[in-house]
Formats: C-alpha cells, sequence, structure tokens
C-alpha cells in the first residue's frame, strides 16, 4: 500500500543521511519482493540470500548466521573496537494466507503471509545500512554499526537466542529496532521508556483418570468438571499470588475431552498462554502456573502433566536509548512527529538482546493518515502504509549519527 511521499517535517537540515528518492523507490520494491514471498521461521532462505545479495552489492560483507538464515554485517573500519549501535530487523513470516484481495503484491505462497510486517522491519534496517555505508565511505560514519537481519522470531522462544549465540552481540554497545504499529500513523513513531511489550509463555496441560458411567461420576475422577475448574479457578489463583500491578495473565484457547454425552472420559487436554507486564513476576511464573494446576487437579483426584513453554520476557526499553530514538526522530521530522505508546499484551523476542545489552524498541506507525479501517497484526488482510520505510531508515541512520553512549 503506498502513497505520496509527504513533504518532510520540521527537523534538523543539516544532519546527513537522508533517504534519496531513487533508492526509497528502491526499498518500496524490494519490501513489495518479500511481501509476495513470505517465508516461515527458520526457513527464510530465499529472503536471507536477498538481503546478502543486495548488502553486497554495496561493497559490504554480511555473514550468513551459524543456523543457516538471517545475516549480521558490520558497517566501519574493521578495526574500530568501540561499541557498535546494532539495528535489528525480524524476516520470518506467519503461517496463515494473504487475504488482501485487491493487492498487487500480495502473497504468492499458500497459507503464508507478512502479516506482521517483518518485511517492513527488514527493509528499514536494509535500507539504513545501505545509507549508512554511503556515509562512511564519505567519512561521515562517527561510530561502527551492526546490521541484524534475525529469523524466526514467530518462533518461540523466537530466533533471538539463536542469533545471540552465534555471536551477533560481540562488541555491540546499544542496539535498536522497531515493531510496526497499525493504530500510528505513517510519519509518527510511539515510544516508551521502560516495559513496551509483555511476556508470553505457552502452556499445555493434560489430564488423566478413571473414566465412567455419567451416572455415576463419584466413582471416576470427573475429568470434564476437573478441566472446567482448571480453566476458572488457575487464572484466579495465579491472579491472586503476584502484585496485580504485574498484570500475570493465564488464558486459555483450547480445551478438549470426551467423545459421548455419557462417558465421562479418561483424559483432558487444555492450551493457553501466560502473559505478563513485569519481568520480576515472569520470571516467576512457572512455579506459581505449575502449583496452581497441581492443587486443582488434585481436588478432583486427577493427574496432572504440565508443559510450561518458556517464550520471551518483556522488552523493557533503557530510558537513554529510547531518548536517543526520540532525538533522531526529532531531528528528521520534528518532535510533533512523537508520541507516547502504550505497554502491549503482545511478546517479542527482541527482549532477549535486552538481556545483554541496553537498547529500545520504537513503534513505526504504518496506517495511511485518515485511513478508517485499522488492518490489525496477525490478520491476512495487514499491510502497512510505505511512507513508513522512509521514515524508519531515517531515523535508524540519525541515530547512528547521534550515538554517543557514555
Amino acid at each position: 500500500m503506498s502513497r505520496e511521499s509527504e513533504a518532510d517535517l520540521p527537523g534538523d537540515p543539516l544532519l546527513p543521511g537522508a533517504l534519496p528518492e531513487a533508492l526509497r523507490a528502491e526499498l518500496v520494491a524490494f519490501r513489495r519482493d518479500l511481501h509476495m514471498h513470505p517465508e516461515l521461521g527458520n526457513q527464510e532462505f530465499r529472503t536471507t540470500a536477498a538481503i546478502k545479495a543486495r548488502l553486497e552489492q554495496a561493497g559490504l560483507a554480511p555473514r550468513v548466521l551459524a543456523i543457516g538464515t538471517g545475516l549480521v554485517c558490520d558497517i566501519g573500519d574493521p578495526g574500530d573496537v568501540r561499541p557498535r549501535l546494532a539495528l535489528r530487523a525480524d524476516i520470518d513470516a506467519l503461517p496463515i494466507p494473504d487475504t488482501k484481495s485487491d493487492c498487487a503484491y500480495r502473497s504468492t505462497v499458500p497459507d503464508r503471509a507478512h502479516a506482521c510486517g517483518h518485511d517492513v522491519h527488514t527493509t528499514v534496517v536494509l535500507g539504513a545500512g545501505l545509507v549508512l555505508a554511503d556515509l562512511h565511505a564519505q567519512a561521515l560514519l562517527p561510530r561502527p554499526v551492526r546490521l541484524i537481519f534475525q529469523p524466526a522470531e514467530e518462533v518461540l522462544p523466537g530466533g533471538a537466542p539463536d542469533a545471540i549465540d552465534s555471536g551477533v552481540l560481540e562488541g555491540v554497545g546499544r542496539i535498536v529496532g522497531v515493531h510496526c504499529d497499525p493504530k500510528v500513523d505513517a510519519g509518527r513513531i510511539g515510544l516508551r521508556h521502560g516495559a513496551i511489550t509483555s511476556a508470553c509463555d505457552r502452556l499445555e496441560v493434560s489430564l488423566d483418570g478413571a473414566g465412567g458411567h455419567t451416572a455415576r461420576p463419584h466413582l471416576t475422577t470427573d475429568l470434564v468438571t476437573a478441566a472446567a475448574r482448571v480453566v476458572t479457578d488457575v487464572p484466579a489463583l495465579v491472579g491472586k499470588r503476584v502484585d496485580a500491578r504485574s498484570g500475570l495473565a493465564v488464558t486459555w484457547g483450547r480445551i478438549e475431552s470426551g467423545h459421548a454425552c455419557n462417558v465421562i472420559p479418561q483424559h483432558a487436554e487444555l492450551s493457553g498462554t501466560v502473559r505478563c507486564l513485569d519481568l520480576d513476576a515472569w520470571r516467576a511464573a512457572p512455579d506459581l502456573v505449575h502449583a496452581a494446576i497441581d492443587e486443582i487437579a488434585n481436588l478432583y483426584r486427577a493427574k496432572s502433566e504440565i508443559n510450561y513453554i518458556r517464550g520471551v520476557p518483556p522488552v523493557v526499553n533503557d530510558p537513554a536509548v529510547t531518548d536517543l530514538l526520540r532525538d533522531a526522530m526529532t531531528a528528521r521530522r520534528g518532535a510533533y512527529s512523537i508520541e507516547d505508546t502504550e505497554q502491549s499484551l503482545g511478546g517479542e523476542d527482541f527482549s532477549w538482546y535486552l538481556e545483554h545489552v541496553p537498547g529500545a524498541m520504537a513503534r513505526l506507525g504504518v496506517r495511511t493518515p485518515g485511513e478508517r479501517t485499522t488492518r490489525d497484526l496477525h490478520r491476512g488482510d495487514f499491510d502497512a502504509d510505505e511512507h513508513a520505510i522512509t521514515v524508519g531508515v531515517e531515523m535508524f541512520t540519525a541515530a547512528a549519527l547521534l550515538d554517543q553512549p557514555a
């Protein structure tokens, strides 16, 4: 989805690194190509090859990660040992169909779509890298920069831990990223000090016991009732055992048990998510959830088996790095192009990087100004106003130019 680029908002006209029009058009085409060819996590071979080819065309030396997809690429003098600013993008798509009927660049792959904007994130970091490489050639890049194109963000616990194990943070002092936000107009970004996303884990529970006739439930383990009580009582118990401000919430998405109306089954299965706004409460969550499930299951003489799958902690923005993005956006487009944003209940594996280095994530506006319908994330009709690419590139290039860590 595109429109004419709006006029630059007031900023610093002397700051280099504005996106040239020819490169802007190339990046829009690059994003549309990615959008037409989405690849799932750890399968992003075509995407990786396309990014690598364009970086090499610019004279850079990208390295494919040891896991086989994704890349890392340094910009700056090889001998410069000062801590680098890393720009991170996620490159994978979602296993859902693209339902945009009127879009020339809709997905060509059945049941696959870039419905979370990772194609935009990738294009923004690629574009910023190309601009910064040109600035480095002109001796205008004050500090070294690293580009990280990470696979498998949508696959719990995300591709970030594998990327970190591949060494992408070695020599990195700070890291920044963006995430598309369909509630924010293109041309603007949302910023927040502290937690900007939530933790998200996955929970799978099996209940087993002696079944029997519904006429004699007292002789059975009444698994349907036990499962129903786990569904209703566990979230309440967990919520009472942590500070309410932590926002720890168990939400069920699936419950299955039984085949006949007059037979008490021997097996029940439940699955859902555990979300949390607070990092300390997230660390305590597995023990709290296990204890609550066992407590309810024992009341009904049901045997419980719990598979608690760690997902991602909250993304907690470092104030100084958040202010760097604020300064960068102000320099490019003026202070009124920035809005405060709320903490999302969604999860993001960018959080794993912040366990090692300070960093910040900004919400990149992708809604066409005046559009009344919000094309939400993780829906088959999601699309982005491509002016957001220009905004993201210029914010990142300004951040690299203004980065002066203590």
